[in-house]
């Protein structure tokens, strides 16, 4: 009985079962001749050393099978096969035409196409491997291939010198920056072939241009990769030139296209708007006037790669005083920062972890820090204008500007990179740089980039290992890159090779944004001054943190900020250790410090909040009942009455920094903290989702706060035993739509015990109610949370506090309809719950008049709308950005919402709610509302409710004026989740005037 042929061949690394009978196949008499199917071996030595050869292929099974298509190709011909007696006896020729079939099935499915072109990978009669540096040999293209023209023969020349790169790429014949620079110079002899191409195609008689073609990007930077575009910039000597230049540069990049790879010349003035070729001249004053700080980066790179190769180092050298002052320009901090968020483009997010380009911890990520320290210290030191990465960086390395090892660790990481792009686009020839899901393909991946299975470990788990070691430390390098010497250079400590002076410190402080490099300095001296551990840990935290600040639209202020909060909880034995070793707490601190003045002054006051940062769940709003359950007892632990109350209000404090920092973190990407997973397995969001799960939380700590400020003023003002007391929440209170602004708007009510006197239940609640007030206003480190009864009837002439009877008198004699509007908002917060829900009773004929609105009332509402909009908008303001009355705002909405709702409350019970949105869904499901109208009305208030929360937290002072231009604007925005303030402030004014008209029409419909 013989032995499975697949066992003995799955030794050779050839797939078991349907696929092992395959390659019994293809190696078996019938096939290549190379197995012995009876003995289950080689069929001798020379087909042992192929099998060999076969095993050591990235896919065994794929070099296997393109190397009996090449012989079938061959046969075919009616020629002897030559491939297998030559594979014999050349071992290099079998080393690097396995390799290639192994790696590529692309190369392989040309060489079956053109089945004598393997010869060019024979060793050479000196013994040398073939040549691979990328020159175009067209005469062995034309001996190779039955095509004629020069066209098709420079495209096979082109194929016969990428076989041969790729195949000493493979063996190890060339590492990543010979294998790079071979690439590039295919691409600039072929640039240069092409050119010669379309100029013997001008027409007779006219006269040759003086043209300049100018490598950018990876080719200019001689790091090309195997398939990319080749971007260039065209150059014409003169006005002269021009006409034809343009010819020859449009016949190059169509003749390039059927050759190669497209050639894109959109990094030219203008973009693809702009001509196709300009003079020298041209492109000077363009540079000189239009140019933005990403073209300068751009041009790092040029390099001259064919045409007229004088005029292109012309143009390089007319140009290199431009790009060495780009980062004095006054746009190039805003510009950098948008290069800065472009370094992760629009990536699907199912594959952003596994871009090896754009991805976090990428490629992109250490060119851009490369390119920014280039602009950034190349002005002063030549020895950094190098176009590549890798010669960059290690200039870099040579000049100080990075430390030994972080160069070196990111070298590694960019060479490794680097090769798993290489290995993945050689496959197919295409353009890819995201990595294989498939397990089928990652096995072959890994085996393409030399991994090997170890104990306890496969070898796709060891390249899994290799790039998660390298992807976190290039993230890590990449703030610590830009920031990590500036800090060195103030340490007063022995740095490791690095030498920035003061002045270069200050330099690359100003390309990051900050107004005051100088003070800059002086902090961070300040913060790691000194060898103490303190400093240490604050050096190894603050290029971090430099990196969240920059980002900032004003990065001082985060530092300084930074400075307060180090400064008072630096001798404190957990503050840096929760910095350094808890997640994101660093990352999240710095984001709140440099937003948010609000929130960076309750951190001041209340520093050990911080540790809220640690724990999504700890940046959650607590329920309702627990906040009053808590404030409450924590006011219970106190006799004296302003004890209490201080207790309550450092709870409060407390809760308005949890939300606070959850609300500037929510839109912060990676940094947002999320609600657990739920049991079904559906999606995290953000634990303040939206503006109105903040109204509702800021509302419930106001409610809580209330409830024990005035259980503490009754222990203070007992009054008689019985009397019922309670507080109803009013305004943006009683809505449940607080604000970090928001009064607390509230009526007072009280009811006397049976039997008692009326007048001395009266004076009791009057007491309680003045006894609340004075707590609660009392001076205090806190954002204060005053007490607002001007709602109340008779408003500040009629008296504080009522019984339930004298409201019921009042709103039966005397009630108008502004305050059957205000009522519409009234619920009952703390207190006697039995005399709130009576209360509530009580108003509900008020704010919802069975019979709705009569003509007159309709008129009045309308008239006392236009009043207000004349008369308390504030001087100066502009009514289209004002949030609470300009056009589109808060007011705006919620008149046009309570109108419907007094109109109709009283016949649709589901009109009767507090909440503005809620209201307005409801008369858009009762059809009282236009369903488009409903939703610009709710897009205008939710956009402006989100402002000018944004407003309060970015400036840490209440406001309702949306700012035009400015740091403020800017804030907002970027609180906000936007980019580009200009497109967010037109996006407002669009939102506002859709929901103004909405507004209208609903006000003005017919009674």
């Amino acid at each position: 009985m013989t032995r499975p042929t697949r066992g003995r061949l799955a030794r050779y690394g050839f797939a078991e079962g349907d696929g092992g009978a395959r390659a019994a196949d293809l190696l078996g008499p019938d096939g290549l001749g190379l197995w012995r199917t009876e003995e289950q071996e080689p069929a001798d030595e020379a087909a042992a050393e192929l099998l060999a050869a076969l095993s050591r292929a990235a896919d065994p099974d794929l070099a296997l099978r393109q190397l009996h298509r090449l012989v079938e190709a061959e046969r075919r011909t009616g020629e002897k096969p030559g491939v297998l007696d030559a594979l014999a006896a050349d071992p290099g020729l079998r080393r690097r035409l396995i390799a290639v079939l192994g790696a590529s099935s692309a190369l392989g499915d040309h060489l079956v196409a053109n089945p004598r072109q393997w010869t060019v990978l024979a060793t050479e009669p000196d013994g040398l491997a073939p040549r691979a540096d990328g020159r175009l040999d067209l005469a062995a293209a034309a001996r190779l291939t039955a095509a004629t023209g020069p066209i098709p023969v420079l495209r096979q020349a082109y194929r016969l010198a990428l076989l041969r790169i790729a195949a000493a790429d493979l063996t190890g014949g060339r590492g990543l920056e010979q294998t790079m620079a071979a690439l590039s110079g295919l691409a600039d002899a072929t640039l240069a072939a092409a050119y010669d191409i379309a100029v013997d195609e001008l027409p007779e008689g006219t006269p040759r241009p003086r043209l300049a073609v100018v490598a950018m990007g990876k080719c200019g930077g001689d790091e090309l990769n195997y398939v990319s575009d080749v971007d260039v910039i065209f150059v014409a000597a003169t006005d002269e030139d021009l006409a034809a230049a343009t010819q020859v540069a449009t016949r190059l990049i169509h003749v390039c296209g059927l050759v190669a790879w497209p050639v894109d010349a959109a990094l030219r003035p203008e973009g693809n708007r702009g001509p196709l070729v300009r003079t020298l001249a041209s492109h000077l004053a363009y540079y000189r006037r239009w140019a933005r700080t990403w073209e300068f980066q751009a041009l790092l790179k040029a390099r001259p790669a064919a045409g007229d190769l004088a005029l292109a180092r012309e143009w390089i050298d007319a140009l290199a005083p431009l790009v060495w002052t780009a980062a004095e320009r006054p746009e190039a901090v805003e510009d950098v920062r948008a290069m800065r968020r472009k370094i992760i483009d629009h990536i699907p997010p199912k594959e952003l972890e596994r871009e090896i380009k754009r991805g976090p911890g990428g490629l992109r990520d250490i060119e851009f820090a490369v390119q920014l320290l280039q602009l950034v210290h190349g002005r002063g030191d030549e020895s950094l204008r190098a176009p590549g990465t890798i010669p960059a960086l290690r200039a870099l390395v040579a000049g100080g500007y990075v430390g030994r090892a972080d160069g070196e660790a990111l070298l590694r990481g960019y060479r490794f990179l680097r090769g798993v792009e290489h290995r993945l686009q050689l496959q197919g020839l295409r353009r890819t740089h995201t990595v294989p899901t498939e397990p089928d393909a990652l096995r072959w991946l890994a085996a393409a980039l030399g991994h090997a299975a170890t104990p306890g470990r496969s070898a796709v788990e060891e390249f899994r290992a290799e790039w998660v070691t390298h992807a976190t430390e290039v993230r890590r390098l990449h703030a610590k890159l830009l920031y990590r010497p500036l800090l060195e250079s103030v340490a007063r400590v022995p740095a490791e090779g690095l030498r920035l002076t003061p002045e270069a410190a200050r330099h690359r402080l100003e390309i990051l944004g900050f107004a005051d490099p100088a003070g800059a300095l002086r902090h961070l001296q300040a913060l790691t001054g000194g060898v103490s551990r303190t400093a240490a840990i604050q050096r190894t935290l603050l290029p971090v943190l430099l990196s969240e600040f920059a980002d900032a639209p004003e990065p001082d202020r985060g530092l300084l900020n930074y400075r307060q909060v180090s400064d008072k909880l630096g001798s404190t034995p957990w503050y840096l250790r929760l910095l350094r070793d808890s997640g994101p707490v660093a990352r999240r601190l710095a984001r709140v410090l440099s937003s948010s003045r609000y929130t960076a002054d309750l951190l001041a006051r209340e520093p050990e909040a911080l540790r809220l940062l640690a724990e999504d769940t700890e940046l959650t709003p607590r329920p309702r009942e627990v906040l009053a359950e808590g404030f409450t007892a924590a006011a219970a632990r106190h006799a004296d009455p302003v004890e209490a109350t201080r207790a309550v209000r450092a709870l409060r404090r407390r809760e308005l920094v949890r939300l606070a920092c959850a609300d500037v973190l929510s839109r912060a990407g990676a940094l947002a903290p999320l609600t657990p997973r739920t049991a079904d397995g559906g999606g995290r969001l953000p634990t303040l989702a939206d503006v109105s799960a903040v109204g509702v939380a800021l509302s419930d700590v106001a409610d809580a706060t209330l409830a024990a400020a005035l259980r503490t003023a009754r222990a203070a003002q007992p009054g008689p035993p019985g009397l019922r007391f309670a507080v109803i929440g009013m305004g943006r209170l009683g809505g449940r739509e607080s604000n970090y602004l928001s009064d607390a708007d509230v009526l007072f009510v009280y009811d006397p015990p049976p039997g008692a006197d009326e007048r001395a239940a009266g004076a009791a609640a009057h007491a309680i109610a003045e006894e609340l007030r004075r707590l609660l206003s009392a001076p205090a480190p806190d954002p204060p949370l005053g007490v607002d009864a001007d709602l109340r009837p008779e408003g500040r002439q009629g008296p504080l506090v009522r019984s339930l009877a004298a409201y019921a008198q009042y709103y039966a004699r005397w009630s108008k309809v502004w305050e059957a509007q205000a009522l519409l908002r009234a619920r009952f917060v703390c207190g006697d719950a039995d005399l709130g829900a009576e209360f509530e009773a009580l108003v509900d004929p008020v704010r919802y008049p069975a019979d709705g609105l009569t003509r007159e009332q309709v008129v009045e509402i309308r008239r006392i709308k236009a009043r207000v909009e004349t008369e308390r908008l504030p001087r100066g303001a502009d009514p289209a950005t004002h949030t609470k009355l300009g056009r589109g705002g808060l007011a705006d909405v919620e008149w046009a919402v309570q109108l419907l709702q007094l109109r109709h409350a009283g016949r649709l019970p589901a009109l009767r709610g507090t909440r503005t949105l809620d209201a307005l869904a409801a008369a858009r499901d009762a059809g009282l509302v236009d369903p488009e109208d409903a939703a610009e009305m709710a897009a205008g208030w939710t956009l402006a409710a989100q402002v000018r929360n944004a407003l309060m937290l970015v400036r840490g002072r209440a406001g309702d004026q949306l700012p035009r231009h400015g740091v403020e604007l800017a804030g907002v925005v970027r609180l906000l989740g936007g980019d580009d303030p200009g497109e967010f402030l037109d996006e407002y004014l669009r939102a506002g005037r859709r929901s103004r008209a909405a507004m209208e029409r609903v006000l003005d419909a017919p009674a």
